[in-house]
């Protein structure tokens, strides 16, 4: 096993969020890609992480399965500390809860979305998914309303938090969501997918075969 954080993931899936703090901060991860979904086209797998679900870092005794949290974990053991707004900044508990906000409140029901309305459309299931890109729509107004004066979520800078957030409005544009997301909020998703570090992470992702 390596000495290093290992990092499963399927490329463009959620785990992009930790690929992508990893790139931002200089943390050395190997990166194990899978097949998606890995629990029925990696079966062996879920021997590692019976859940089946991706991202899974391994570091050592530490194994982790939420992507935020493990975005988190990677800034702050990389050699860039701009990325973690800490206890003792203003900005903290905004910094907290935009991380938490990104994957428990915006990305939820896209995912939602894109059973309904993409992995099982055949199953005549689009009014539920229409149900619920409304629902993802109506989630961004906190977003919108935070960036309404400032470049990043956070601390004048940009953060992990950024990166949770963004990650949903970069899923959007894949999955058939853009519709309803506001022009301000594009235009911040343009400033994040050109920094170096995303399209970094996007580069080392490019071997694996897409999550969507």
């Amino acid at each position: 096993m390596a000495d290093g954080p290992i990092l499963y993931t399927c490329a463009g899936s959620r785990g992009l969020r930790a690929t992508w703090a990893a790139e931002e901060a200089g943390t050395d991860i190997e990166l194990k890609l899978l097949p998606f979904p890995p629990r029925y086209q990696a079966p062996e797998y879920l021997e590692l992480n019976p859940l089946g679900t991706v991202p899974m870092l391994v570091d050592g005794a530490v194994t982790m399965t939420e992507s935020c949290a493990i975005a988190h974990y990677l800034a702050v053991k990389g050699s860039d500390p701009s990325l973690v707004v800490t206890p003792d900044e203003v900005d903290f508990g905004a910094y907290l809860d935009f991380t938490y906000h990104a994957d428990a409140t915006i990305t939820f029901p896209q995912t939602v979305f894109m059973r309904f309305a993409l992995f099982e459309k055949d199953k005549g299931w689009s009014e539920a998914g229409e149900a619920y890109a409304r629902w993802f729509w109506k989630r961004l107004v906190k977003l919108e309303r935070r960036l309404e004066t400032r470049e990043f979520l956070c601390a004048d800078r940009f953060t992990v938090a950024d990166i949770c957030c963004g990650y949903a409005l970069i899923l959007a544009a894949k999955a058939g969501l853009d519709e309803g997301v506001p022009q301000s909020l594009k235009d911040y998703r343009d400033r994040l997918v050109a920094r170096e570090g995303y399209r970094r992470a996007v580069d080392r992702e490019s071997a694996g075969p897409s999550a969507i």
